[in-house]
């Protein structure tokens, strides 16, 4: 049976990679901070369907004894390192956290495997947001680099670690360039899951209004468990590398919001306000991926539509609301 860790198991990523691990026979591991265990029913509350079937681990990004104790004991054949301040607008706030765990965490993983397990398969979770103001849509595995975030920064970072582990000691390391993908699953301050939730609380009466920062940004959605499937087929790749996984499509933020409200039969126009406190400093105004080599190499394509992720997004924010 082959032993899988996830940094970022209680994750929208982590849980969805935890499941299908869990489908494909694995012993399946995750890293939590300490205070996770202690309160479970809300920080553990997207993997509290399959806590009897995983284990779970304390150890913090920052400290690198204790993810070396973790990696001792567990001893993984594949690693998935999607633990990271993944929030773009936060990692402007508060840049010194953002870098430390980003990048301080990707190294001490990294570091920790080559000590213990060189064999080990290494997954780390680059973004689409490290193309940043890119030269050229859509973008690829080749595309310059020009992130425009702390965030898009320290996944850069992250990415020339990853390759230079590989390089340096033959570590078997590959990188998925996730565009963004989402979910039912996916946190209130992101804004699909913004406007979703919003969504279902307006046609509830329970709300009136959605304020949005820039309506114009343009993005590549995509639907979360489809691209943890693509991490898991990097790993089963003999050579390791580098690879895009999106859908090759852009919609702007005001097309989420026009499909999400035409799920309940509403005017957006009616309930959408904008504040430019929600514009981000340095903004990313389009992004689009060329998955061409996923799809050749590891035969990965994306399969729902923009329009059918939206209404599932919304319809299982309704259903919460009338359970």
């Amino acid at each position: 049976m082959k032993k899988a860790l996830i940094t970022g198991i209680t994750g929208q990523d982590g849980g969805y990679l935890a499941e299908f691990l869990l489908g494909k026979g694995y012993q399946v591991h995750g890293i939590v901070r300490r205070v996770a265990l202690e309160a479970p029913e809300y920080r553990l509350v997207r993997i509290k369907s399959i806590l009897d079937k995983i284990q779970l681990h304390a150890a913090s990004l920052e400290s690198y004894p204790s993810i070396f104790k973790v990696i001792q004991n567990i001893k993984p054949d594949e690693c998935y390192h999607l633990a990271a301040q993944s929030f773009v607008s936060y990692s402007f706030e508060d840049e010194f956290s953002t870098f430390n765990t980003n990048i301080n965490g990707t190294h001490f993983v990294l570091s920790a495997i080559k000590e213990i397990v060189p064999e080990c398969r290494f997954y780390f979770a680059g973004s689409s947001e490290m193309f940043g103001q890119a030269e050229e849509i859509p973008q690829n595995e080749l595309t310059r680099f020009h992130p425009r975030s702390v965030y898009g920064i320290s996944k850069v970072a992250g990415y020339e670690l990853t390759r230079n582990y590989r390089e340096s000691y033959g570590l078997k390391t590959s990188i998925g360039i996730l565009f963004n993908h989402e979910s039912p699953r996916r946190g209130y301050e992101f804004v699909t899951r913004k406007i979703s939730s919003s969504v279902a609380r307006i046609k509830q009466g329970l709300s009136d209004k959605l304020v949005l920062g820039n309506l114009d940004a343009k993005r590549d959605w995509g639907y979360a468990p489809e691209y943890v499937q693509a991490m898991w087929l990097m790993l089963q790749n003999d050579e390791p590398g580098e690879f895009v996984i999106a859908t090759g499509e852009t919609y702007s933020v005001q097309e989420f919001v026009k499909e999400a409200f035409a799920v309940v039969d509403l005017d957006w126009k009616d309930y959408v306000h904008t504040d430019p406190q929600y514009y981000r400093p340095a903004e990313v105004n389009i992004l689009c991926g060329d998955a061409s080599k996923a799809k050749k190499i590891l035969g990965w394509e994306p399969r729902t539509s923009f329009r059918e992720l939206v209404r599932i997004m919304v319809e299982s924010d309704l259903k919460a609301l009338n359970p």
